[in-house]
Protein backbone atom coordinates (compact mmCIF):
# COMPACT_ATOMS: atom_id res chain seq x y z
CA UNK A 1 0.00 0.00 0.00
CA UNK A 2 2.79 2.43 0.90
CA UNK A 3 4.60 1.72 -2.36
CA UNK A 4 1.53 2.52 -4.43
CA UNK A 5 0.95 5.80 -2.53
CA UNK A 6 4.56 6.85 -3.03
CA UNK A 7 4.31 5.94 -6.71
CA UNK A 8 1.19 8.09 -7.12
CA UNK A 9 2.84 11.04 -5.40
CA UNK A 10 6.01 10.72 -7.48
CA UNK A 11 4.02 10.41 -10.70
CA UNK A 12 2.19 13.64 -9.87
CA UNK A 13 5.38 15.66 -9.33
CA UNK A 14 6.23 16.08 -13.01
CA UNK A 15 2.70 17.37 -13.63
CA UNK A 16 3.13 20.01 -10.94
CA UNK A 17 6.49 21.05 -12.35
CA UNK A 18 5.07 21.30 -15.86
CA UNK A 19 2.20 23.58 -14.88
CA UNK A 20 4.20 26.00 -12.73
CA UNK A 21 5.04 29.27 -14.44
CA UNK A 22 7.02 32.19 -13.14
CA UNK A 23 4.83 35.02 -11.89
CA UNK A 24 4.75 38.14 -14.01
CA UNK A 25 6.18 41.19 -12.31
CA UNK A 26 3.70 43.97 -11.58
CA UNK A 27 3.44 46.85 -14.01
CA UNK A 28 4.42 50.39 -13.08
CA UNK A 29 0.72 51.26 -12.89
CA UNK A 30 0.05 48.35 -10.51
CA UNK A 31 3.01 49.22 -8.29
CA UNK A 32 1.92 52.85 -8.05
CA UNK A 33 -1.77 52.03 -7.59
CA UNK A 34 -1.00 49.67 -4.69
CA UNK A 35 1.28 52.22 -3.09
CA UNK A 36 -1.22 55.08 -3.41
CA UNK A 37 -4.05 52.86 -2.12
CA UNK A 38 -1.96 52.00 0.94
CA UNK A 39 -1.06 55.63 1.56
CA UNK A 40 -4.70 56.65 1.07
CA UNK A 41 -5.68 54.19 3.80
CA UNK A 42 -2.93 55.34 6.16
CA UNK A 43 -3.21 59.09 5.60
CA UNK A 44 -6.77 59.52 4.31
CA UNK A 45 -5.66 61.14 1.08
CA UNK A 46 -8.16 63.20 -0.87
CA UNK A 47 -8.90 62.33 -4.48
CA UNK A 48 -6.70 65.24 -5.62
CA UNK A 49 -3.85 64.14 -3.34
CA UNK A 50 -4.12 60.55 -4.59
CA UNK A 51 -4.00 61.77 -8.21
CA UNK A 52 -0.91 63.89 -7.47
CA UNK A 53 0.71 60.99 -5.59
CA UNK A 54 0.04 58.71 -8.56
CA UNK A 55 1.83 61.16 -10.85
CA UNK A 56 4.75 61.63 -8.45
CA UNK A 57 5.29 57.92 -7.85
CA UNK A 58 4.87 57.02 -11.53
CA UNK A 59 7.79 59.33 -12.35
CA UNK A 60 9.81 57.77 -9.53
CA UNK A 61 9.15 54.14 -10.45
CA UNK A 62 9.73 54.85 -14.13
CA UNK A 63 13.12 56.37 -13.27
CA UNK A 64 14.12 53.58 -10.88
CA UNK A 65 13.21 50.48 -12.91
CA UNK A 66 16.05 50.73 -15.46
CA UNK A 67 18.48 51.62 -12.67
CA UNK A 68 17.54 48.41 -10.87
CA UNK A 69 18.26 46.39 -13.99
CA UNK A 70 21.66 48.07 -14.29
CA UNK A 71 22.27 47.50 -10.58
CA UNK A 72 21.65 43.76 -10.97
CA UNK A 73 24.13 43.70 -13.85
CA UNK A 74 26.71 45.61 -11.80
CA UNK A 75 26.28 43.23 -8.86
CA UNK A 76 26.89 40.30 -11.19
CA UNK A 77 30.03 42.05 -12.48
CA UNK A 78 31.18 42.56 -8.89
CA UNK A 79 30.67 38.87 -8.07
CA UNK A 80 32.58 37.90 -11.20
CA UNK A 81 35.43 40.27 -10.32
CA UNK A 82 35.60 38.91 -6.76
CA UNK A 83 35.75 35.32 -8.03
CA UNK A 84 38.50 36.30 -10.48
CA UNK A 85 40.41 38.27 -7.82
CA UNK A 86 40.25 41.22 -10.22
CA UNK A 87 40.85 44.27 -8.02
CA UNK A 88 40.37 46.72 -10.89
CA UNK A 89 37.07 45.04 -11.81
CA UNK A 90 35.99 45.12 -8.17
CA UNK A 91 36.70 48.84 -7.95
CA UNK A 92 34.90 49.54 -11.21
CA UNK A 93 31.83 47.52 -10.20
CA UNK A 94 31.68 49.20 -6.79
CA UNK A 95 31.87 52.64 -8.40
CA UNK A 96 29.05 51.69 -10.75
CA UNK A 97 26.92 50.29 -7.91
CA UNK A 98 27.46 53.40 -5.78
CA UNK A 99 26.46 55.67 -8.67
CA UNK A 100 23.32 53.67 -9.39
CA UNK A 101 22.32 53.58 -5.74
CA UNK A 102 22.84 57.34 -5.54
CA UNK A 103 20.56 57.86 -8.54
CA UNK A 104 17.91 55.58 -7.03
CA UNK A 105 18.11 57.35 -3.67
CA UNK A 106 17.81 60.72 -5.38
CA UNK A 107 14.72 59.63 -7.34
CA UNK A 108 13.07 58.19 -4.22
CA UNK A 109 13.92 61.14 -2.02
CA UNK A 110 12.70 63.62 -4.62
CA UNK A 111 9.40 61.73 -4.87
CA UNK A 112 9.11 61.52 -1.07
CA UNK A 113 9.68 65.27 -0.77
CA UNK A 114 7.08 66.07 -3.43
CA UNK A 115 4.57 63.72 -1.81
CA UNK A 116 5.22 65.08 1.69
CA UNK A 117 4.71 68.65 0.42
CA UNK A 118 1.18 67.87 -0.76
CA UNK A 119 0.09 66.54 2.64
CA UNK A 120 -1.79 68.63 5.17
CA UNK A 121 -0.06 69.33 8.49
CA UNK A 122 -2.28 66.68 10.13
CA UNK A 123 -1.29 64.11 7.49
CA UNK A 124 2.37 65.09 7.87
CA UNK A 125 2.11 64.48 11.63
CA UNK A 126 0.59 61.04 11.01
CA UNK A 127 3.30 60.32 8.45
CA UNK A 128 6.02 61.29 10.93
CA UNK A 129 4.42 59.13 13.62
CA UNK A 130 4.36 56.16 11.26
CA UNK A 131 8.00 56.78 10.38
CA UNK A 132 8.96 56.90 14.06
CA UNK A 133 7.37 53.48 14.55
CA UNK A 134 8.86 51.82 11.50
CA UNK A 135 5.97 52.54 9.13
CA UNK A 136 6.01 54.57 5.95
CA UNK A 137 7.56 57.98 6.03
CA UNK A 138 9.89 60.00 3.89
CA UNK A 139 13.43 58.83 3.53
CA UNK A 140 15.23 55.67 2.54
CA UNK A 141 15.75 52.63 4.66
CA UNK A 142 17.52 49.32 4.20
CA UNK A 143 15.79 46.13 3.16
CA UNK A 144 12.13 45.72 2.29
CA UNK A 145 10.73 46.18 -1.17
CA UNK A 146 12.96 49.11 -1.94
CA UNK A 147 16.08 47.62 -0.44
CA UNK A 148 18.89 45.99 -2.32
CA UNK A 149 17.51 43.97 -5.19
CA UNK A 150 13.92 44.91 -4.42
CA UNK A 151 11.50 47.33 -5.89
CA UNK A 152 9.31 49.95 -4.45
CA UNK A 153 9.81 52.66 -1.93
CA UNK A 154 13.16 52.34 -0.14
CA UNK A 155 11.59 52.62 3.30
CA UNK A 156 9.81 55.78 2.22
CA UNK A 157 6.50 56.26 0.53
Amino acid sequence: MKKSMIGLVLMGLPLIAQTTTAPTPPTIAQIVANRVAHLTTLLTLTTAQAASATSIFTVEVTAIQPLQTSLATARTALATAVEANDTAGIGSAITTIAGLQTQMLQASSTADAAFYALLTTTQQAIDQELLAHGGFGPGPGPGGPGGPGGFGPPGGH
